[in-house]
């Protein structure tokens, strides 16, 4: 295990978090508001520290495998607790646990809240909660790849730690170049994003933390209300942008250079766009009288489909008061998630794709022993380690999954709480029913609870691995 190359990372991570600090000062600048200190102070400590830890030279920048998956669960860690620093400083989130959940939820792009009054904080907190979700969307340590020679070349790494999916590919031959082109993307569509909502009326604070949420499929609302206040036409360009960040960003690469024929005939993005309009369709026809016209009822079925498919989590509607069928949909979406490559959460269209593929390649298999059959994926053989890696995936979520809900039922939450607080969660969703819906938040929860939960979100937004690594011991020998 090489430590210093960890260290060294860390380092940049906080540098990195300190730089980004300095946006919510100057929100705190711009409005006037005494908050500004506090910000002054959690960048001079991120700053600070990171130095200490970047600033002596590193002979040996080799990273494999087990390093990679350290640092990025490592940085997630790192991140998450100095992004706490301004709730606790400013003394409005005091307690740590609640500020730590505040901000891992605001990192792993979940949404998920202990706060009952989100109006009551000041502009420049709301801003660094918002963006905490646009920062962890992409993921810092792609961000790092792309403007930083951080380990010598083995930075593929790092991206496949952090990157969402069964399998991660290079979109050009230089790992840095791939991590510059998936920025200036992600970049690029939040700003047009952001310019679709000034259009829309919005002010530009409101513009920019909405897109934020949105670019991240995070969620963090800045009134209590969520997006129930805004208007029709805003609440429409946030449903097509949810979707639109819900696509594996190399489908857009593809697209401009001009490759059409590759993105047809890709059917995870056929799926993702299929489950999103058939769900449409049947969540109006379920909830049509609910609504007073069918236009109304389309916006809210589409807005809300597309929330919680690509886990960002934003509600118009309490949907938790909607027809069962319209909720067991709701809740399926969210165990389903998002394309692979894009910056949602959930268990992702392809890795489902490819396990329902192994399903019934091993039901012919057991009628026809001696014949043989693979999994494709788009018209290509889908390597057997990736189908491993993928049953692997599955049976590591699973026990995560009923060990999360076994452990928060202590609380004594009805049960309906417990099972959506663990998918929203471990989907990086942020609402789920019951106590935990659309309107409600997961303040109730004790200590102990929000600790699993906070978990749950590190360890969905990671895939699971880079968690669980760190807890064996083989990983840490040298």
């Amino acid at each position: 295990m090489n430590y210093k190359i960890i260290i060294n990372t860390l380092g940049w991570v906080l540098n990195v978090e300190a730089a980004a600090l300095v946006l919510p000062l100057i929100c705190a600048v711009i409005y006037s508001e005494p908050i500004a200190a506090t910000f002054i102070v959690c960048i001079l400590i991120c700053g600070i520290l990171g130095a200490a830890c970047t600033i002596p030279t590193i002979k040996n920048r080799t990273m494999f495998s087990r390093e990679g998956f350290v640092i990025v669960a490592l940085s997630w860690i790192v991140m998450s607790i100095f992004g706490a620093l301004p709730f606790i400083i400013s003394g409005y989130i005091p307690g740590f646990t609640d500020a730590l959940f505040e901000t891992v939820s605001g990192f792993t792009t979940t949404g998920a809240s202990i706060l009952t009054d989100v109006e009551a904080l000041p502009k420049a907190l709301l801003f660094w909660r918002s963006f905490t979700h646009f920062i962890g969307g992409m993921g810092v340590l792609v961000f790092l790849v792309a403007i930083l020679p951080l380990s010598g070349g083995n930075n593929l790494y790092l991206i496949k730690a952090e990157s969402p999916g069964p399998s991660v590919s290079k979109l050009v031959p230089k790992i840095k170049s791939t991590a510059k082109i998936l920025y200036i993307m992600y970049i690029a569509l939040t700003l047009i994003e952001v310019v679709f909502l000034r259009v829309g009326g919005l002010d530009t604070f409101s513009a920019l933390t909405l897109s934020f949420g949105t670019a991240g499929t995070g969620g963090f609302a800045i009134l209590n209300s969520g997006l129930s206040e805004y208007s029709p036409y805003v609440q429409n360009v946030i449903t097509v942008f949810m979707i639109l960040f819900g696509i594996d960003f190399s489908v857009y690469y593809m697209l401009l250079l001009g490759k059409f024929r590759s993105v047809m005939r890709s059917e995870e993005v056929r799926a993702y766009l299929g489950i999103i309009f058939v769900s449409i369709i049947v969540i109006t026809i379920n909830i049509r009288p609910l609504f007073m016209t069918l236009s109304e009822t389309v916006r809210h079925a589409a807005f809300q489909t597309a929330a919680l498919v690509t886990t960002t989590g934003f509600s118009t509607q309490n949907f938790d008061k909607w027809p069962e069928l319209s909720k067991t949909i709701l809740v399926t979406l969210m165990f389903i998630g998002a394309s692979a490559g894009s910056t949602g959460g959930g268990i992702k269209v392809s890795r489902i794709m490819i396990f329902i593929k192994s399903i019934f390649k091993e039901i012919k298999i057991a009628a026809h022993p001696k014949s043989t059959h693979k999994v494709t994926m788009n018209g290509r053989p889908v390597e057997h380690s990736v189908i491993r890696a993928v049953n692997v995936y599955m049976a590591a979520y699973i026990v995560i999954y009923v060990a999360s809900i076994l452990i928060i039922s202590i609380d004594n939450m009805d049960y309906t709480t417990n099972f959506t607080a663990v998918v929203a969660t471990l989907n990086n969703i942020g609402p789920g029913l019951g106590k935990v819906g659309p309107v409600e938040n997961f303040s109730a929860f004790s200590t102990l609870s929000k600790i699993v939960l906070s978990m749950d979100m590190l360890i969905g937004r990671l895939e699971i691995f880079p968690i669980l690594v760190l807890f064996s011991p083989s990983a840490w020998r040298k």
